[in-house]
């Protein structure tokens, strides 16, 4: 059995095969970036189940992908290679696929949530992670009517929150924030880890310890033949009776080998990550209205958000970075915002905002893991349970039909 990407889809992948008693290889490039998997916010956003794609949000996207510092913006550069992405994009936030969409990715978040304290648990790995919750924040009380609406659909699926009048009332949950945040939503069940590269090589380590092995080495294709599936290296090709396609924003290209074409595109987050003592921060921030989260790593502080569409090839804008640091330090008065620093990663996006987790329709012995956007590391735990699930034939927890690679 061969998992193909050592981020954290697949490294929670391999030990879930390795739990039901298969051995595992993981192959991975290891270039030596550091990875969305280690540089992310380290918060695993279970109460997200809104997928980006709403209805009306095109009405919305022109004014965004205008401003080239925004909460959603397309390069000039990449306007037209992205335009039929675009389209299914526009396509997925019609009120019929929107829905279809919320309830497969709350079903996907309430499978996760489990799987991540199961996974926890297997692993003794409490010291890792922080239970603080997390604050929404909002400026007036018009933005915060206009969120009503994805508070009414967090409670019919069950997801606690208490919501927030008065800056009095929020500095109680977080001091130090300027009054122009009037009101905010808290959900008391939000989990951050400590440090999401620690976490990472934490379960990569664990997973050695239990027998699995690595394997140096990038895969560029994928060759189905009569008994294997051959992974073509520039080393020669290695044999595996089963392959699980765990490479994040690169996962459509090897699919593209084997004959499918899967709608994935690339969002590039930007974070800043402040040292030790920035701030005393007690919960994690949301700052919806301007598309970035602040956090807490390890003792230290990272600003970062906003979705880039920019594929893989254009050099990196980090006039992103720097606008979301000084947004943050306006917010947050009392921020100190010298000594960060920058980074710029890849996200695996999907137009629906769904991931694929499906065989391949080309060939069975292949099974995709791959397009969970800014939500990979959330989605981890549980997507590795049903990969487990599927290369043993078992019975399936949800309905997997939303995150098919037939529905393209």
């Amino acid at each position: 059995m061969v998992v193909i990407g050592a981020g954290i889809i697949g490294i929670s992948t391999a030990l879930a095969l390795q739990a039901k008693g298969h051995e595992v290889l993981v192959v991975d490039r290891q270039d030596g970036e550091a990875r969305a998997s280690e540089m992310n916010a380290g918060a695993f956003a279970f109460t997200d189940v809104v997928p980006l794609a709403t209805p009306g949000i095109m009405r919305k996207a022109p004014k965004w992908l205008l401003d080239p510092v925004g909460p959603l913006s397309v390069p000039p550069a990449y306007a037209l290679k992205i335009a039929p992405w675009m389209l299914r994009f526009w396509r997925a936030s019609w009120p019929d696929r929107y829905r279809h969409s919320l309830a497969a990715q709350a079903d996907l978040m309430k499978l996760s949530q489990a799987a991540l304290e199961n996974q926890i648990g297997d692993t003794d790995a409490e010291h890792l992670f922080r239970r603080e919750g997390q604050l929404q924040l909002f400026e007036g009380e018009a933005e915060f009517r206009a969120s009503r609406h994805s508070w009414a659909l967090r409670k019919e699926h069950g997801i606690r929150f208490v919501l927030l009048t008065g800056s009095d009332a929020i500095a109680e949950i977080q001091p130090g924030l300027h009054p122009r945040f009037t009101h905010a939503g808290f959900t008391p069940d939000w989990i951050n880890t400590c440090d999401p590269a620690q976490w990472l090589a934490f379960l990569s380590a664990t997973f050695s310890k239990r027998g699995g092995r690595f394997s140096q080495a990038e895969v560029t294709a994928l060759k189905p033949v009569e008994g294997e599936v051959q992974l073509q290296t520039p080393e020669g090709a290695l044999v595996a009776r089963q392959v699980i396609v765990c490479t994040g924003a690169w996962s459509h290209h090897l699919a593209r080998t084997i004959g499918d074409r899967i709608p994935l595109e690339t969002e590039r987050g930007y974070n800043t990550t402040l040292p030790d003592g920035a701030f005393e921060l007690k919960t994690h921030l949301t700052f919806g209205g301007h598309g970035f989260v602040v956090t807490r790593i390890n003792n230290g502080i990272r600003v970062g958000g906003a979705v880039e569409l920019g594929g893989l090839k254009l050099p990196p804008n980090y006039k992103r970075a720097d606008i979301l640091l000084t947004k943050a330090k306006s917010f947050l008065p009392d921020l100190e915002t010298r000594g960060g620093t920058r980074w710029m990663g890849f996200r695996p996006s999907i137009p629906d905002s769904l991931p694929v987790i499906a065989r391949s329709p080309n060939d069975s012995r292949v099974i995709y893991a791959f397009g969970h956007g800014h939500l990979g590391l959330t989605q981890s735990a549980g997507t590795a349970e049903l990969v487990a699930a599927l290369v043993n034939d078992a019975s399936l927890p949800i309905d997997m039909s939303a995150f098919s690679a037939h529905r393209f």
